[in-house]
């Protein structure tokens, strides 16, 4: 007798894992992109595979790998670190955002449209 659903998914990501929590040494934010550096899949267990050719077409975020492969954040991290250690992919941080205005200048191009009107 198979068991429900929900008991199936709980155990899948400790399966995937090799019942392992947390990254080995590597730890990604969210939005850490992931960059496939090697086309070798042989010896990586089905959901590795996928995370490196999903990575082959460009870099992907944590968060946008996890969701592809439908597992928790955690889980993926795991993966990656593993996938990392290996030499299968490497990591960069994202684009720095720009620096917000300062609210000075908003004041001042505030006023000057106001102004003009």
């Amino acid at each position: 007798m198979r068991p429900p659903r929900d008991e199936r998914a709980l155990v899948r990501p400790h399966v995937v894992t090799g019942g392992r929590a947390h990254p080995s040494r590597n730890v990604f934010d969210l939005v850490t992109l992931v960059i496939a550096v090697s086309d070798r899949t042989t010896g990586l267990n089905p959901e590795q595979r996928r995370i490196v050719t999903l990575c082959r077409g460009g870099a992907l975020s944590v968060a946008e790998i996890a969701g592809h492969l439908r597992l928790p954040v955690g889980v993926a991290r795991v993966l990656l670190s593993d996938l990392m250690d290996s030499g299968h992919v490497t990591t960069r941080a994202p684009a720095p955002s720009a620096r917000p205005p300062r609210l000075q200048l908003l004041q001042e191009v505030l006023d000057g449209l106001r102004a003009r009107l």
